[in-house]
């Protein structure tokens, strides 16, 4: 996180109106954040530290602007984005390019090739607003980025772009309206806490909205955080009333902040929907010690937050923040297994030692250099040249990196044909089929169970095959994300035709929708596709997204789309739901395929049978819990090493029996992906998986057939 004058805020020279305490207080939220991102027990909310640093950097940053504005009539703003550049770019410049540089050392092609891009959004501090886009959540636990942790930075990089254009902006329109003279202008304070205060609620309302219906969006873009960054900036505009706070009551207030912070540090957790209402505890406990110390510094906490340790990790709390993520993630892959807890702890103490080196070497030279100092010119140019290069070596890396291309003979791809049932025909012809069309399926399965090396016609290829497999699943599927209880329209196919087919369950339902869009395509059905993040449709507790509570957002989804459907009478309903769901029914944990999960299951298929139509069971499929690209990617000429293991038919047996009794059809999917002993990650020569558990729509297409057949099957009923 940048160091925004390190507790310095002065107009013009960093070394007066010296703050001890906000350097104490940068200390806290580095420590915070390094023993979150350590996982170290009993800090599971130590991702707040980032909001104390926002609140710090807008306290810091609104309160040199106003300064300056005030005793001169202006802002320089060479000189502000000089002096920032030459703080800022080099280390995090440095950091950049020694990190993308072990990572394309150590990760597979594919992995590094992602990781490159991400150093390249880096750099050019646009790294949120990347990792928004990839719909990358910061607290996914399965290989974050080494450049994760550089959001942050964009976030406050974005800031100063827009601060100190407010700033002038608010000026102008002061000596505009009022008529007064620049220097008149910029010393009326009022006006500037309107403007302040007004983007501060702005920004808070927008954090609120998106965080329920966008949370990933909501806690990487500025727009959702300036709000944080603007309190921080309230309490500087307001520092002269602080000053005159009673110092006990001042010191009282201060040691409440802080207990905000870290009761926001150890009850918080990676579930709690942020940032939202949960981030004004973190945010409110920084603006309250800074408050504070406006009147008091060295008293209350701001007594300890002023002793030499908590200044002395405060001072290197930029660089620290830096180095400490590439060094917890890059060192297991280093040493090919997970790290312990004291290994993550040493890791940790490693990186401070990095950040030790790289403020006595690099960020103090070249801060503190007169030749650069002197000159806002001679700033940012370092600061351009520190981008360049760092955009430089990341791009030539991509040119250095093989692309992870398949290495073997190209294979056949699978193309599935399907008879035409007459109409009235007995059921036996459909059984007949349903057997033709998984009999194709299973006899490429078979053929590929054995396959050595990638083909060379892979389809989706390696290089994008996550990327466009995301993208595309996003897309196309229209499911409701964990937070969202409505459903929003997505119907495919023929929507004037007054046959609905309604695709209903999780994302291993929308994984469903390639197919049985083209199948409604083709037979002028109109595909309603209605699914939901982590929400089966059973009307079971569901653990997650947060353990601590009842996932209500699926039942309140559930009840919605039972109702739905009951108003849109669909003549085929398919029921496609992941088996990994776990939790408490009536005092009693469930798991998939146990009693209560197969009467839940019975329960809904009664009551989608309830609406008149007739009903589609999806059997599971297998799910690999490794990113399938990736495995692939470091297994070129070896792809059976990514091959996964087939289901036990004990659950899908019972499955079968409770759907048959409740009036559904149950297909158990087991011969479209395994033999007898293995599960190919490829058939034919297409890719099976694009992450760990989720069909491409490339293979999705192919089952259309498939899909159709099974379709047919369960319109005939008994």
């Amino acid at each position: 996180m940048q160091n925004s004058h390190s507790g310095r805020y002065s107009a013009n020279a960093e070394n007066h109106h010296f703050r001890p305490d906000i350097e104490g207080l940068r200390a806290v939220a580095v420590i915070a954040v390094v023993l979150f991102h350590a996982a170290v027990p009993g800090i599971s909310g130590g991702f707040v530290g980032v909001d104390v640093f926002f609140v710090i950097s807008g306290f810091l940053i609104t309160g040199l602007l106003w300064r300056k504005a005030s005793t001169t009539g202006g802002v320089r703003l060479r000189s502000f984005y000089g002096a920032r550049a030459r703080r800022l770019l080099p280390a995090s410049a440095m950091v950049a390019i020694i990190t993308v540089t072990v990572s394309a050392i150590l990760m597979n092609p594919l992995q590094i090739r992602a990781v490159i891009q991400a150093c390249i959004a880096s750099a050019l501090y646009v790294s949120n607003i990347w990792f928004s886009g990839q719909e990358t959540g910061y607290f996914a636990s399965r290989d974050p980025s080494p450049f994760l942790h550089y959001w942050s930075l964009g976030v406050e990089e974005q800031f100063y772009l827009v601060w100190p254009v407010l700033i002038l902006g608010t000026a102008w329109l002061v000596r505009l309206f009022r008529r007064r003279s620049r220097t008149e202008a910029t010393r009326s304070l009022w006006p500037y806490l309107t403007v302040l205060t007004v983007t501060t609620i702005v920004s808070f309302s927008v954090c609120l909205a998106v965080t329920k219906a966008w949370p990933e969006p909501a806690f990487y873009l500025m727009p959702n955080r300036a709000w944080q960054l603007g309190l921080g900036g309230v309490v500087a505009l307001t520092a002269g009333y602080w000053r005159r706070l009673d110092a006990r009551f001042a010191a009282a207030i201060g040691l409440a902040g802080l207990a905000l912070i870290l009761a926001a540090c150890t009850l918080l957790t990676p579930d709690t929907p942020y940032p939202g209402t949960a981030a004004l505890v973190p945010t409110l406990g920084a603006a309250l010690v800074i408050t504070a110390g406006c009147a008091t510094p060295t008293a209350g906490c701001g007594r300890l937050l002023g002793l030499a340790p908590m200044r002395a990790i405060g001072q290197i709390s930029y660089s620290w923040y830096l180095w400490h993520w590439p060094v917890l993630i890059l060192t297991p892959i280093a040493l090919g297994h997970p790290l312990g807890l004291p290994a993550r702890l040493a890791a940790a103490a490693v990186s401070a030692v990095l950040a030790a080196l790289t403020l006595r070497y690099l960020e103090n030279p070249l801060r503190f250099s007169p030749g650069i100092r002197n000159s806002p010119w001679r700033s940012l140019g370092l600061g351009a040249l520190s981008t360049a290069l760092a955009v430089t070596v990341s791009s030539a890396l991509l040119f250095v990196i093989p692309s992870p291309i398949g290495r073997g003979a190209p294979a056949t791809p699978l193309v599935i044909t399907a008879p035409t049932i007459p109409p009235g025909a007995p059921i036996s012809a459909y059984d007949t089929a349903v057997h033709n069309v998984f009999a194709q399926v299973h006899a490429a399965v078979a053929e590929s169970a054995n396959l050595t090396a990638v083909p060379v016609n892979l389809t989706p290829p390696l290089a994008d095959a996550n990327s466009k497999g995301i993208k595309t699943f996003i897309a196309d599927t229209c499911f409701s994300t964990i937070n969202q209880v409505a459903q929003p329209e997505c119907a495919s196919g023929d929507l004037a035709s007054p046959e609905t087919v309604a695709l209903i369950g999780d994302s291993h339902a929308a994984m469903f929708n390639p197919a049985f869009g083209q199948i409604a395509n083709q037979r002028h059905w109109r595909l309603e596709s209605l699914s939901k993040r982590g929400c089966p449709m059973l009307d079971l507790p569901l653990e997650i997204p947060d353990p601590t509570r009842e996932y209500r957002e699926c039942a309140v989804w559930r009840t919605a789309i039972m109702s739905r459907l009951r108003t849109e009478h669909p003549r085929l309903i398919v029921l496609s739901l992941q088996r990994n769901y776990s939790g408490v029914y009536k005092g009693q944990s469930f798991t998939p395929f146990d009693p209560i999960w197969l009467a839940s299951l019975t329960r809904l298929i009664g009551d989608l049978r309830s609406t008149g139509a007739q009903v589609l069971v999806l059997g599971p499929i297998p799910i690999p819990q490794t990113d399938v690209p990736e495995c692939l990617a470091s297994h070129l000429t070896v792809a059976a090493a990514c091959a996964l293991s087939p289901l036990s038919q004990s659950g899908i047996s019972a499955e079968k029996v409770a759907a048959t009794a409740a009036g559904g059809y149950y297909a158990d999917l087991t011969d479209l992906f395994c033999t007898n002993n293995r599960c190919p990650v490829i058939i034919g020569n297409t890719l099976v998986y694009f992450d760990i558990s989720h069909l491409t729509a490339e293979y999705s297409r192919i089952l259309a057939p498939v899909m159709g057949a099974l379709a047919d099957r369960a319109l005939a009923g008994d």
